[in-house]
């Protein structure tokens, strides 16, 4: 399949929103969409980062300044969300491409402010909540393209309804692939929602990346994670250029529901093709974010 940079159209006039975008997958993601005329809307909670990730942007996609620009947002926080989703509204009269791309990891449990398990609440819920606060913007500026960053840990996921924030048995990677597949749940439950609008949703694992998402595991395994980083996992370039396949190439125009690897459709865990249980997580991340379902 083609290499996804070669085969992006130009994209003047079109809004892309890409949160994470400070660092890592998230920033090279919003590089290549710059360099394709789109104009470019990183989203992070750091201000310092984001300014150094906007003169970055700037600098290497060579777009026209006044087309990059960011937003503050700390997406553990639902108010910081909802803030974040009004100004987008205000500021932009269209919105063609989505990244849900934001992600934490936390070896020890933690709540949010609102109460709830934080990589649940900023990998699976940010992206729900965000994602339901634009839709309508979304269906407006059709066609237009979601796209929900998972990780191939979702096949390792499992659904507690009565304890999605491990109030038992709480472990980093337990937490982070039950955040991951319901990434993959939202992303099939939303392509159903969405059907007839012109919105597509896809949700992908960009490939194993050389990030810093892991950088809070426990002190023994940093010299492992250090050393598959240079021999093992792919640069953010690469994976960026995945996520920008879904977003915007040709070759997966009106495509919809499906969950890729290496820019291939991939029947994803089998959690996620049981009947009910993606409308029944919709339900539930609605009451979590006081939404209607």
């Amino acid at each position: 399949m083609a290499d996804p940079t070669s085969s992006i159209p130009g994209l003047a006039g079109k809004t892309a929103l890409v949160t994470g975008a400070s660092s890592g997958l998230g920033l090279e993601v919003a590089v290549i969409l710059a360099r394709a005329a789109a104009r470019t809307v990183l989203v992070s909670r750091n201000p310092a980062k984001l300014a150094a990730a906007l003169a970055d942007i700037r600098r290497r996609s060579r777009a026209d300044p006044d087309a990059v620009e960011f937003i503050l947002c700390d997406l553990s926080s639902q108010a910081s969300i909802r803030e974040l989703a009004a100004e987008v509204l205000a500021r932009y009269p269209r919105l063609d491409i989505l990244v849900n791309n934001a992600g934490t990891v936390s070896v020890e449990r933690k709540l949010t402010v609102d109460g709830i398990e934080l990589t649940f609440a900023v990998n699976h819920l940010g992206y729900y909540l965000l994602t339901r606060l634009l839709r309508e913007r979304l269906v407006a500026s059709a066609p237009a393209r979601i796209v929900n960053v998972a990780s191939h840990l979702h096949y390792h996921g499992t659904l507690d309804f009565d304890d999605l924030g491990f109030a038992r048995g709480y472990h980093v990677l337990r937490a982070y692939a039950r955040s991951k597949l319901g990434n993959v749940l939202f992303t099939c439950e939303l392509a159903k929602r969405l059907q007839g609008t012109g919105v597509t949703v896809n949700a992908l694992h960009p490939g194993d990346v050389a990030t810093n998402i892991w950088s809070g595991a426990p002190g023994w395994s940093q010299p492992f994670l250090a050393l598959a980083k240079k021999l093992l996992m792919m640069s953010p370039e690469e994976g960026a250029r995945r996520i920008t396949y879904l977003a915007a190439s040709p070759e997966v125009q009106g495509w919809s529901g499906l969950y890729f690897e290496k820019n291939r459709p991939r029947r994803p865990a089998q959690l996620s093709c049981k009947d009910g249980v993606a409308a029944r997580l919709w339900t539930e991340s609605a009451r979590l974010v006081h939404l209607e379902p």
